[in-house]
């Protein structure tokens, strides 16, 4: 069941529920809620964000009867420099993986990157990519096999997925405590410096290949995966596009949107095994 916080207003379908809540507050607790310079309820605020993130509302267009957009906008910002929701990313995979009959950390992992079409608030940081045909940034992700999250990075739509295999593979490693041996990626990674830079980091690059006798949509092996994750995403409306001034911002919400998602997936595990 829903709670509002202790506001008397009716629950949005976004807004955390008591046993969410009871997960995440301490993550994102980063001073006394009864702090005196404190005037909206942490909880309120945090399903603002929720909301913001699947509504893809602009900042402004905040409902009145949640906390205002300009306090939503930054305690969002304090969580984000604090790490928070990655914290969380983090235990929440080790709690499915355990949940799943499977070690914590992974050996496994998949990466692959999205393009997202800018808009005029992102267009100055924005990139071309030519094989999409699109102006906007690319979010490179790397999952484990389940799909949950392990590192991600943003940069210009125009930067090479190759280039990005060295410091996605050493976030790999550091948030695993380097258990991951092979990670699976398609044929926009082949080459010999990407297989290097994975390697040097004790990474095994395995290019998974479109059959030579293709026709129709085609599932890969390992890399449908990540695609999954990618359209879990798709139920954020905030992430259809670049609206954010900030790269770390953008890549926050996405942090903060598997969050969500692999918290909501961990209360249906537990319920069902109750």
């Amino acid at each position: 069941m829903n709670d509002t916080g202790g506001m008397s207003r009716k629950p949005y379908p976004t807004d955390v529920t008591d046993d969410e809540w009871n997960f995440v507050c301490p993550y994102l607790t980063l001073m006394r809620e009864d702090a005196p310079q404190r005037e909206h309820s942490l909880r309120e605020v945090f399903n603002a964000l929720r909301y913001a993130a699947r509504a893809g509302e602009a900042w402004r267009m905040m409902p009145n009867d949640l906390p205002p957009w300009p306090v939503v906008y930054q305690q969002m910002q304090r969580w984000y420099k604090a790490g928070v929701f990655e914290a969380m990313v983090h235990d929440l995979r080790a709690l499915l993986r355990v949940c799943e009959g499977r070690d914590p950390d992974p050996t496994a992992a998949i990466i692959d990157s999205r393009t997202i079409q800018s808009t005029p608030t992102s267009g100055g940081r924005a990139g071309y990519d030519g094989a999409k045909r699109r102006k906007g940034s690319k979010v490179h992700a790397a999952v484990d096999t389940l799909g949950n999250l392990l590192a991600l990075r943003v940069t210009p739509a125009s930067a090479g997925d190759r280039e990005q295999v060295d410091i996605l593979a050493e976030e790999i490693q550091e948030v695993t405590g380097e258990s991951v041996q092979v990670a699976y990626v398609d044929q926009g990674y082949t080459g010999e410096d990407p297989k290097a830079d994975a390697q040097q980091h004790g990474i095994e690059l395995k290019v998974v290949k479109l059959p030579e006798a293709k026709r129709g949509f085609v599932l890969l092996p390992k890399r449908w995966v990540v695609e999954r994750s990618f359209a879990w995403m798709a139920r954020f409306r905030r992430l259809a596009r670049d609206y954010e001034r900030l790269p770390r911002t953008l890549a926050g919400f996405h942090y903060m949107a598997f969050a969500c998602l692999m918290l909501a997936r961990f209360g249906r595990m537990l319920m069902e095994s109750s």
